[in-house]
């Protein structure tokens, strides 16, 4: 039996470690936070009983490694995690007759900051606990960090840097390749934070909350924990929100923090209770991991049984069909809850879920419904074999370790509707007012069944007026903007037109070969296109493919009788790129957009690709020490990964 906990400890101790690892240092998640709370105390009891701890255990170690460039730091004291809990009755017990102080747990990366002659001296991220790194100049440029404070002594605090949803969403909204996006707002404050380039930082909004002061000689603070607070608000700090509480009304108080968490546009994972009277919570002392003074309220997640009805398919417009799980309607935080994605084929089968199991679900961080367990596994319910929009084969496919089904039609409407909404992108024909919901009534109406349709839309006016989210002005614009968009260029055209891996930058280099001649390139011979600089096999026969249909020539036509095609001047100027490959992610600060850096990399040679390959010479990236898929692969292959900086003074020689 005790072998059997054993083997078990180190799996855990196993899974744990990795979700973790992918969590602080990948920016991106493998395991839900309510599994994994769920296997951490799984790991604690079963420490507990077998009194063994083995030395990589989550349950004695805090923070993530240091794997970054910045200089590191040790603290002079352990910056220790919290105990923590989900029972209200628990903290009423811990706190007993003693006052004490509640404050959101922000979800964000722990800072420690220095000052000394009323001058920020350094800041220090909480890194392993025992070391930091120092991140002093990124601190600086914070949107809310005082850099001078009137207190000339020597002062240190500790707060969370964070971001807060809104802009998180602004910055997200930025990236245009998905791939780049962060998943949270935690992930993205963390890069912006353990920045070697400050600009990046500076541009990230990232917000400092003090939540303790551990140093200040010389100030009577009458042994009360709020006064702290209110003297470095006082100093210029922002502090974390908090309520005096005490054993009566702790109950009370956690349920009015709870209320906030939908409107709280700040990240938090819980809440924080300290001791207000200074002396009596240091007298406590601490164990090797916790501290005695505080402890931590995690969300208690309301779990509701319920009964599944069906899985729905729900096809998105790249063909991918995602699962989601419909069930008898459930009352979670306050809400009726009916619905909940179940992701991907691989989450649908290891949960073995069949139509009539009895299940549980919650709302993670109070907000997203997800499944927690299904009580009877009865399934799993197999994937359909025909795709729900358009009747299609599906397949599944597999990458790394996740399942997931698709429509293999290429016809199929969801796809059409990917296609129109690259056809009107900003980067092809640049048409406002056609997002993809409006294309989709379009399209449903029987008003477009082709890209050349849409320059028609105008004799449907009545119908397009009545429709529901439109009108008299949206109809208006919408013809401002096609008139408008009729007057473009080849590339924009040709990259418009939806042809395999054929992007913005592709376009440009393939219409300057052939003189931005349409004809020429429909004629094209698989040896003609190859000889193009950036076209390789594969994307000449998808060129060649694509012109060998008869619907696409006749598409073609109608579309180049409506436009009228500018031809481009050629710039006569020197070619410091020629020959060189480049790819661009993240955000940019001395252009502003990544369409303005891939034209200067064109016009001086270069090529900007969209993915990273053998054949890329530099990665552009000013967030350069990131663990984005693209800077992973960029070192994988020893290609140099530039920041914005780099790569004019490189151009400028």
């Amino acid at each position: 039996m005790e072998q059997t906990k054993m083997e078990r400890m180190k799996e855990l101790v196993d899974q744990l470690n990795a979700a973790s690892r992918a969590y602080y240092q990948e920016s991106s998640e493998i395991m839900t936070n309510y599994d994994y709370d769920k296997l951490y105390d799984e790991l604690l009891c079963l420490e507990q009983e077998t009194g063994v701890v083995l030395s990589a255990s989550p349950t004695i170690h805090v923070g993530y490694e240091l794997l970054s460039q910045l200089p590191k730091e040790a603290h002079e004291s352990p910056m220790l995690s919290l105990d923590k809990t989900k029972d209200i009755e628990a903290l009423q017990e811990w706190l007993g007759d003693q006052e004490g102080l509640l404050s959101w747990k922000m979800d964000g990366l722990t800072i420690v900051l220095t000052y000394r002659d009323g001058k920020l001296a350094k800041a220090v991220t909480r890194g392993n606990g025992e070391v930091g790194e120092v991140v002093t100049s990124n601190a600086r440029v914070f949107k809310n960090v005082p850099l001078n404070i009137s207190y000339t002594g020597e002062l240190v605090l500790r707060g969370e840097a964070v971001i807060r949803y809104s802009d998180f969403r602004k910055i997200n909204a930025e990236l245009e390749d998905e791939e780049e996006k962060y998943k949270n707002p935690r992930n993205l404050c963390s890069g912006s934070v353990r920045q070697l380039n400050n600009q990046v930082t500076a541009k990230r909004s990232v917000c400092f909350y003090a939540f303790t002061l551990v140093k200040a000689d010389g100030v009577d603070f009458h042994n009360s924990r709020s006064e702290q607070m209110e003297w470095l608000r006082s100093m210029g700090f922002d502090v974390v929100y908090y309520e005096h509480v005490t054993r009566e009304n702790v109950a009370s108080s956690v349920i009015s923090f709870a209320g906030m968490v939908t409107e709280n546009d700040l990240p938090s994972d819980g809440l924080v209770l300290i001791f207000e009277d200074i002396a009596y919570g240091r007298s406590l002392g601490r164990t090797a991991k916790f501290p005695r003074d505080s402890i931590a309220f995690k969300w208690s997640d309301e779990l509701g049984e319920t009964a599944l009805r069906e899985i729905e398919w729900s096809p998105s417009r790249t063909g991918l069909i995602n699962p989601v799980a419909i069930f008898e309607p459930v009352q979670l935080e306050g809400t009726t809850v009916s619905r909940a994605s179940v992701h991907n084929l691989s989450i649908l089968e290891s949960l073995k879920l069949g139509i009539g199991d009895r299940i549980t679900v919650y709302k993670a961080n109070m907000i997203i419904p997800q499944i927690a367990e299904n009580l009877t596994k009865s399934g799993p319910v197999q994937p359909p074999e025909c795709c729900p929009v358009c009747g299609g084969r599906t397949e599944v496919r597999q990458t790394t370790d996740v399942k997931s089904l698709y429509c293999t039609n290429p016809e199929c409407q969801a796809k059409r509707i990917k296609s129109f909404a690259l056809f009107v992108s900003r980067d092809a024909l640049n048409i406002d007012g056609l997002s993809e919901a409006t294309l989709e009534k379009f399209i449903g109406a029987g008003f477009v069944k082709n890209f050349a349709d849409l320059f028609s839309l105008g004799e449907h006016e009545e119908e397009i007026i009545a429709m529901e989210g439109l009108g008299k002005k949206s109809f208006d614009n919408l013809m401002a903007a096609l008139e408008q968009a009729k007057h473009t260029t080849l590339p924009r055209l040709i990259y418009s037109l939806g042809i395999a891996n054929i992007g913005p930058a592709n376009a440009r280099m393939l219409c300057r070969a052939f003189g931005y001649e349409m004809d020429r390139i429909r004629k094209a011979t698989q040896e003609e296109l190859v000889a193009v600089d950036g076209i390789g096999e594969v994307i000449a026969e998808g060129i060649r493919e694509y012109f060998s249909k008869e619907e696409n020539q006749r598409l073609v036509d109608a579309l180049l009788s409506i436009l009228e095609l500018e031809k481009p001047e050629e710039e006569q100027e020197e070619k410091p790129l020629l020959g060189k490959t480049f790819v661009i992610t993240g955000s940019l600060t001395h252009f502003s957009n990544r369409k303005e850096a891939q034209e200067l990399i064109e016009r001086l040679g270069g090529k900007a690709a969209g993915s990273v390959s053998s054949k890329t010479d530099y990665l552009i990236n000013n967030d350069t020490t990131s663990a984005s898929s693209k800077n992973r692969k960029a070192r994988e292959l020893g290609i140099p990964i530039l920041s914005e900086e780099e790569f004019l003074q490189m151009v400028e020689q």
